[in-house]
């Protein structure tokens, strides 16, 4: 089965600054700010959220199918993931605009300065799942404002089993639109901060949220993470890690342990193991999409850490 994964491609640019931010800029003259940061060491990613969820479901043995708007620059992550054996019928090029991009810079005390460029994103809203022949299960993740909105309507209106993950795009929609948007969905998935701000904004408890869907799926970081279901409240141990080389990419990998647990059909305690297996596995590799592994290593991995086997 086919799962359609909503959301960004894109290239990260990773600069490490050999020095503290702190020492360079001063405070008194925040209103003339002109710094300039030395890099030495520079790498470029694949990432986006759809790319990664993709690279990490197909490790699984999955089948993902990008929906993504990149720009004329696109030729290396396509080489990439069809190199990966990823399908690339639901990206489409822009090819006036740029892929988007991320460009972070990260200082000795792992200080970081961001800046995003959305490019074709902004236009993500172009691309309709309306117009794909067979979904079986779906995932809209941090997309253009617009596109998120539509993908939900049109996997709703399609009667597409999805799962709603706002992610970075949090402070782009008001209460009205997330409550409209929690209630067309079947699954919502956030970190423990961003449940506190959906929450917030949408003035429902985590209980609330919960009742309007099948799961509310809560991740925790190093504490693991929770699933309300069925009107109870799995807690999710942590996997291990080996060691910790880099979490970038960490809650993507979880989700794509997510979305493979629920097709194929298990119960949410051992969904929710697979999917945090998966986070802890990303972590001991650096960038997003470097770890090399297949279903019968991960089926071990996840048979010694959690004392059963997968069925």
């Amino acid at each position: 089965m086919s799962a359609v994964i909503c959301g960004s491609l894109a290239y990260d640019t990773i600069m490490v600054f050999q020095d503290q931010f702190k020492n360079h800029i001063l405070p008194d003259q925040m209103h003339i700010l002109n710094v300039s940061f030395l890099v030495p060491r520079m790498r470029r990613e694949f990432g986006g959220c759809a790319g990664n969820i993709a690279y990490n479901l197909k490790l699984l043995g999955g089948d993902p199918l990008p929906v993504a708007a990149v720009g004329q620059d696109f030729a290396p992550y396509r080489a990439h993931m069809e190199k990966c054996g990823i399908r690339l019928d639901g990206v489409r090029v822009f090819d006036e605009q740029f892929t988007p991009q991320c460009f972070i810079t990260t200082d000795l005390d792992n200080n970081q300065i961001t800046a995003f460029h959305p490019g074709a994103m902004s236009s993500a809203q172009e691309n309709h799942v309306r117009d794909i022949p067979q979904i079986d299960f779906a995932i809209v993740a941090p997309d253009g404002r617009e596109a998120m909105l539509q993908h939900v309507d049109e996997f709703a209106a399609r009667g597409v089993p999805f799962i709603f993950d706002p992610g970075q795009a949090m402070p782009l929609f008001s209460g009205d639109e997330f409550r409209a948007m929690i209630e067309k969905s079947t699954y919502v998935i956030v970190n423990d901060y961003e449940s506190q701000l959906l929450q917030a904004r949408t003035g429902w408890s985590a209980d609330e949220i919960a009742s309007h869907v099948t799961a509310y799926i809560v991740t925790l970081g190093p504490r693991g993470s929770c699933i309300h279901a069925d009107g109870t409240v799995y807690d999710i141990p942590p996997a291990r890690e080996r060691e910790i080389i880099d979490p970038t990419g960490c809650g993507d990998a979880y989700r794509a342990g997510l979305i493979f647990g629920i097709m194929r059909g298990y119960d949410w305690p051992t969904v929710g193991r697979m999917a945090s297996l998966m986070g802890a596995l990303k972590v001991e590799h650096p960038g997003t999409q470097n770890q090399h592994f297949d279903y019968a290593q991960f089926a071990a991995e996840y048979q010694e850490q959690f004392g059963h086997a997968l069925g």
